[in-house]
């Protein structure tokens, strides 16, 4: 019992503090730490993964919408072309042979935490509301179906693919940036881990109970921390828990 226990805290620490620091998805490191260091079957330890999101996602979400760090209105838009435009991606790679990419997101999630530490987010609420609103509606609608695109395609870096088009391409401030993608990954999170469980059966309850709880308390301690930090530290500690669990996941999955 020892070792599913220590698998499982470990695995939601890196997710929970990925999850409130940056908006990932919890997918990208439980997922392969279950099924490397517990011998999971795949398809279990993903729906497991997006289960523990749920929440963790969901209260990261409340954190910063109670701290004013959150865009609901494009948000909601952003996440419907997301949600279609997943579909439309997952049926397009069916079409297609040998289109995995399993180590996509561990590369980008390294990838971004150096940008992060290099080259921070910068922009400001003020710049943010400088854009016009059927301007903003566009665009989330657009992005949002290139997101949904490539996540269906590839299958894996929403979170991460969220971030970085939130923060470069749109020009939110990184706190509101982080706030939107937590929400949407909330409802992106429920509908797969939804998926999973009716398709592959009932998980192993006592893993996922590990791994909801110790996502959620990390994911929690770090939406706090984030939405009191000043832009340069947020931008730091963004980065470097980025890059470590980068380096970590690139670890596990091919040394």
């Amino acid at each position: 019992m020892l070792k599913p226990l220590l698998v499982c805290l470990f695995a939601g620490l890196g997710a929970g503090l990925g999850t409130g620091f940056a908006g990932m998805s919890a997918a990208a490191v439980i997922s392969p730490m279950l099924i490397t260091f517990l011998g999971m079957p795949a398809y279990q330890a993903v729906g497991i993964a997006l289960a523990s999101d749920v929440l963790a996602s969901a209260v990261s979400a409340w954190t910063y919408g109670k701290n004013k760090n959150l865009d609901v209105k494009n948000g909601v838009v952003m996440m419907a072309s997301v949600l279609a435009f997943t579909l439309v991606g997952s049926y397009v790679s069916s079409l297609v042979p040998n289109t995995a990419m399993g180590g996509f997101s561990t590369f980008m999630t390294l990838l971004l935490g150096v940008k992060f530490i290099v080259k921070p987010v910068m922009a400001t609420k003020e710049s943010m509301g400088a854009v016009s609103a059927k301007k903003r509606f566009l665009q989330s609608v657009a992005c949002g179906a290139m997101v949904g695109f490539i996540c269906g395609f590839i299958g894996a870096g929403g979170g991460m693919m969220m971030l970085l088009i939130l923060t470069s391409v749109l020009g939110y401030e990184l706190k509101t940036a982080v706030g939107t993608s937590v929400f949407i990954m909330t409802f992106t999170a429920f509908t797969g881990a939804a998926s999973h469980f009716a398709i592959g059966g009932a998980p192993d309850w006592g893993i996922l109970a590990l791994c909801v709880l110790s996502t959620l308390l990390f994911a929690q301690l770090a939406a706090r921390f984030a939405n009191k930090a000043s832009p340069v530290v947020l931008n730091r500690a963004t980065g470097v828990v980025l890059a470590v669990l980068g380096a970590v996941m690139i670890g596990v999955n091919y040394l």
